[in-house]
Parts: structure tokens; C-alpha cells; sequence
């Protein structure tokens, strides 16, 4: 729980349960890991077209959906010419 006390005022990606990854800065978390995010967008993968991002503003995550969460190192991410990506979908995780 301490461990996300690192990512708060840091841009993080966030991936979901269901596939879903989550671009913004944690602006906070609470002792069940649900997380805020600020000026968020949600990146969309598509082997067809490059990367689409939607804004999505000020977001709550719950806890118990984020399977992985990391930091962005944001010069390296903005480096990135997003439309050039081509790839498949994160699948949804199966029980």
C-alpha cells in the first residue's frame, strides 16, 4: 500500500482488469488502492490504426480492477509518435 505513496504528482499507466490502459498523473489513492487520476486519457490499440488516446479528464480507478501500474517517463513517452504503434488489444483477464 506504501508502495503507491511514490507514484502520487507522477505520470503513471495504469492496466486494467478488462484491458483498458490508463494514462494520467496520480493525484491519489486510498487504503483499498483505488486510485485518482488527473488529466487522464485512455490509450486504444488497434493492429489497423496507431494508438488513439481519449481524453478522459479527472478519473477513479477501483482497486481491485488494476492488474499493473507503473511510472511514464514522460520525455521518453512524448518522444513516442503514438500513431505508428500497431498493436493487439490487451485481452480481458479470464477466470
Amino acid at each position: 500500500m506504501s508502495s503507491l505513496q511514490g507514484y502520487v504528482d507522477r505520470r503513471v499507466i495504469l492496466v486494467l482488469q478488462d484491458g483498458v490502459v490508463i494514462v494520467g498523473v496520480m493525484a491519489g489513492f486510498d487504503q483499498k488502492s483505488n486510485v485518482v487520476l488527473s488529466d487522464s486519457k485512455e490509450r486504444i490499440y488497434s493492429m489497423d490504426a496507431g494508438v488513439e488516446e481519449v481524453p478522459l479528464g479527472l478519473y477513479l480507478v477501483k482497486g481491485d480492477m488494476i492488474v499493473l501500474i507503473g511510472e511514464l517517463d514522460e520525455a521518453v513517452d512524448q518522444a513516442v509518435d503514438l500513431s505508428t504503434i500497431h498493436a493487439e488489444p490487451i485481452p480481458r483477464i479470464q477466470y
